[in-house]
């Protein structure tokens, strides 16, 4: 597989208020964000010209940055445009959509008040998160090394760079062992995502979710929740401990990337790509693409 490394690619990329050639938008090795990860980010996905769900985005990066203490020298007003100014800057109407911002150079200790916070967006042509075959049969997922922590032991519900380091390092594991993911408990032992996407479970026609206290509360979580009661599905939201997976029937996982993507395997268990799971991946993609109206 040739891979196209993504500082060597043509576009522009909005940085600090200003486009710059895609190549030239560099930060320097002593930056803070890079050495203690005081740093936010979004995924956003835009679809026929309108990035999804745009808005609530872009506050959820402001809420992250707030939570790492730090304010985004812009509004959420500046930042919506300029995220459409991007894709439009390099041509796209349906892309991936990055906005990031992250404390700079002027201090590289621990204590880092007096630093200038920088944003940057980039966006990119970006196809399934996951490969066409694999939606159609469900993803197969092992159980990760590692657990969500405690919200007393990090700010679990910041979109933050650092937090991801563990998703990183159980997918490498998991891709290794010939899976496509892993599926992350919390530290209580409970079921709560994967390294990259919320999770869904049905049993008797009934979702089942777990319940957000440790990590994201996804907003492609929050859309497919609304669409299935829309669509009459009874949708609940608890703590799931993992010897239940053997009485649920269908399991799908959401997100920006993965949008809805059935699964038929987590570790010793398995399930089918039910009538739930695909006619909520079918609507999804139409619901994003104004084929369908949003669930209220």
């Amino acid at each position: 597989m040739t891979i196209v490394p993504f500082d060597d690619r043509d576009g522009w990329i909005w940085l600090d208020g200003q486009f710059v050639p895609w190549r030239e938008a560099k930060v320097h090795v002593l930056t803070h964000g890079l050495h203690y990860a005081s740093a936010v980010f979004e995924g956003e996905r835009m679809y026929g010209g309108e990035i999804y769900e745009l808005t609530a985005h872009t506050e959820r990066l402001f809420k992250s940055a707030e939570i790492l203490d730090f304010e985004i020298p812009f509004t959420v007003a500046e930042i919506d445009q300029a995220c459409k100014d991007t894709c439009a800057k390099n041509g796209l109407s349906d892309a991936y959509v990055r906005p990031i911002a992250w404390r700079g150079t002027e201090m590289i200790g621990v204590s880092a008040q007096n630093t200038k916070i920088h944003v940057a967006i980039a966006v990119w042509e970006w196809p399934s998160y996951f490969k066409p075959e694999e939606k159609a049969k469900g993803i197969r997922m092992c159980w990760a090394k590692y657990k969500r922590p405690s919200p007393e032991t990090e700010p679990v519900h910041a979109k933050a760079t650092g937090l991801y380091m563990i998703c990183t390092i159980s997918k490498h594991a998991a891709e290794k062992d010939g899976f496509t993911d892993a599926m992350m408990l919390d530290w209580r032992g409970y079921i709560a995502e994967s390294t990259g996407s919320n999770v869904f479970f049905v049993r008797d026609g009934v979702i089942h979710t777990p319940t957000p206290d440790c990590f994201l509360d996804g907003i492609t979580r929050q859309s497919v929740i609304r669409l299935a009661r829309s669509k009459g599905f009874e949708v609940v939201e608890r703590h799931i401990r993992p010897e239940e997976l053997a009485n649920f029937s269908e399991c799908f996982v959401t997100g920006t990337a993965a949008e809805v993507t059935p699964v038929s395997q987590i570790g010793e268990y398995s399930f089918r790509p039910g009538n739930i799971s695909l006619s909520l991946m079918d609507d999804y993609a139409k619901m994003v693409r104004r084929e369908l109206v949003a669930a209220a």
